[in-house]
């Protein structure tokens, strides 16, 4: 077995990491939110909380996607509902919470562990969004074929690269917002919490929704 992998695999893996951390789902929004709210530190705990998701959910593709793909729509009911439920608590938490933002430069020096809780509350959200999951593996399986991932070291290098294209992009975001951060004021911010929790609560809604539309018989 050869342990060089396929060396198109990482710049597609990186490229392939960047677009599934877009702010395309109500997670990848989310994330932005704590950027423009809590600034660099806070946008990077996040970011890395969505990493580490898409990496499991990468590394659950590689090791299998039929098997993987298989399980997660059995428990596709459970998974929607546990992902709504969290989608609607963080989307209400966010909507109602109390707008705390500084319109000065900070004089204080930022610590990082004033935000690691954000780490696994992000990861959570993200791989109990059957969406995101079931595309990411989709996705994976498409560029795994493409690319002709034959072995486990092609398989983990596309891995690592996915989550390095994550790093990247929020390290990127996380950086250019909390530069214009402080050029909001409390109103704008207001708003701006307050649509991200109205989207969040009905991406939320969405998952019950279709749960409860099922169980009724009308879907």
């Amino acid at each position: 077995m050869s342990f060089i992998p396929n060396p198109f695999i990482i710049p597609v893996g990186v490229i392939m990491g960047v677009l599934l951390s877009t702010p395309l789902g109500p997670v990848n929004l989310l994330g932005l939110q704590r950027v423009v709210e809590r600034g660099f530190l806070g946008g990077m705990a996040a970011g890395l909380g969505i990493m580490l998701g898409d990496g499991l959910i990468a590394l659950c593709a590689a090791l299998g996607v039929n098997a993987i793909t298989g399980a997660i729509r059995e428990y596709r009911t459970a998974i929607q509902i546990v992902g709504g439920l969290a989608l609607l608590g963080a989307g209400l938490r966010l909507y109602y919470a109390p707008v705390a933002i500084s319109t000065e430069a900070p004089t204080e020096k930022a610590r990082f562990q004033d935000h690691v809780w954000e780490i696994p509350q992000m990861f959570l959200l993200t791989i109990t969004n059957p969406g995101a999951v079931l595309s990411g593996i989709a996705i994976y399986g498409g560029v795994s074929s493409f690319l002709e991932v034959e072995s486990h070291v092609d398989a983990f290098t596309l891995v690592a690269a996915i989550m390095g294209g994550s790093f990247l992009y929020w390290f990127f975001v996380s950086e250019r917002i909390s530069r214009v951060r402080h050029h909001l004021d409390h109103v704008k911010l207001g708003k701006i919490n307050r649509i991200a929790g109205l989207v969040l609560m009905g991406f939320g809604g969405v998952l019950i929704g279709e749960v409860a539309l099922k169980r009724l018989r009308f879907w």
